[in-house]
């Protein structure tokens, strides 16, 4: 999906991409989807870090979304999209601000707590042009009561009340989860030292609970008895299972259809897993990722730009589909 030249303007009016909405969510047409690109990155533009939660009908993505001239230092904003049918989506709409010194990006993923929505990001500053963010990247909540509307973020002061922000040390992708033992207990997973893990019974005071050995993004999700981690290598999505959050085993890494993905051929990464076998107006577990069409040390960009998001599903978190899927594009690789 590419963009007009009236970029930012569209984005922050949130006004539609010229067709009309489903008005009423019937069941999934998966055989209809026409492209697992949901939204295509070009030389200005990169989607990233996807994170979705299904509402009243409405699936809603956020997403980061950096844009890039010649002259100016590249700025992200989270932006958010809906659908009822996973093909047509609302043109994005940006409720951050777009300043390199925050950069404002990685939603992790979405919760009810109280009477409120929770979600989840990272400031990630670049005020120098840096290729990561800097040192004080930290991670932030925000509340709504409509999915859209969203308040001023809060700091997450994932090592406890007392660690004064200058010390919590660079950190970055949160996701939030609830317990699925204690139904009063959250828990925070992070970027720092691999994922680190940290609880809480408010959202606001919280103590940490150690670190897992992966990579970045983590999203988890209980399946049966189990936590199921997704997280990103150095490309691919990893797969870890756990009953109690210390203990872990690998089961995988999945590549998808990258081997046949001009957009996803420098890295597919960002796996977010919206799990809604339960649902029966949908079935299945969804899987959102990004891909980018060239490496992110690239000259001809993959970090910045040239960067889309992608869309697959499973039964059992296992075996995944996508539009166009061919025997010849295994899913999974290394599984167990």
């Amino acid at each position: 999906m590419k963009l007009t030249p009236c970029f930012f303007s569209l984005l922050l009016s949130g006004c539609f991409l010229g067709f009309a909405l489903p008005t009423q969510a019937d069941s999934i047409a998966w055989e209809q989807i026409p492209s697992p690109i949901l939204f295509r990155g070009d030389a200005t533009t990169a989607y990233r870090d996807p994170a979705a939660i299904y509402n009243a009908g409405w699936f809603y993505l956020y997403f980061t979304l950096v844009h890039t001239t010649p002259h100016q230092l590249p700025v992200s904003g989270v932006a958010w999209s809906k659908s009822r049918d996973l093909i047509h989506w609302t043109s994005p709409k940006v409720f951050t601000p777009l300043d390199p010194n925050l950069n404002y990006s990685s939603p992790g993923d979405v919760v009810r707590f109280g009477h409120a929505w929770v979600l989840c990001l990272q400031t990630y500053p670049r005020p120098h042009g840096e290729r990561y963010g800097n040192e004080a990247s930290r991670i932030w909540s925000l509340r709504s009561q409509d999915l859209e509307h969203w308040d001023t973020p809060h700091l997450l002061r994932v090592k406890g009340p007392a660690v004064p922000r200058q010390d919590m040390g660079r950190m970055i992708d949160p996701y939030l989860l609830k317990d699925k033992n204690d139904p009063g207990k959250w828990w925070c997973f992070y970027k720092q030292n691999g994922i680190s893990m940290s609880w809480s019974l408010d959202l606001d005071n919280w103590t940490s609970a150690g670190q897992v050995a992966a990579g970045e993004n983590p999203c988890v999700i209980v399946d049966g008895n189990d936590y199921v981690l997704f997280h990103s290598p150095p490309n691919g999505i990893g797969v870890k299972r756990s009953t109690d959050l210390q203990h872990w085993r690998e089961e995988g890494l999945l590549t998808l259809g990258q081997a046949s993905w001009p957009w996803a051929k420098g890295r597919l990464t960002a796996g977010f897993v919206l799990d809604l076998r339960h649902d029966p107006s949908v079935g299945k577990a969804l899987l959102f990722f990004h891909g980018s069409d060239y490496p992110e040390t690239d000259p001809r960009g993959g970090f910045d730009n040239h960067a889309s998001l992608g869309l697959a599903w499973s039964d059992d978190l296992k075996h995944w589909e996508w539009p166009g899927k061919t025997s010849t594009n295994p899913a999974t690789t290394s599984a167990k």
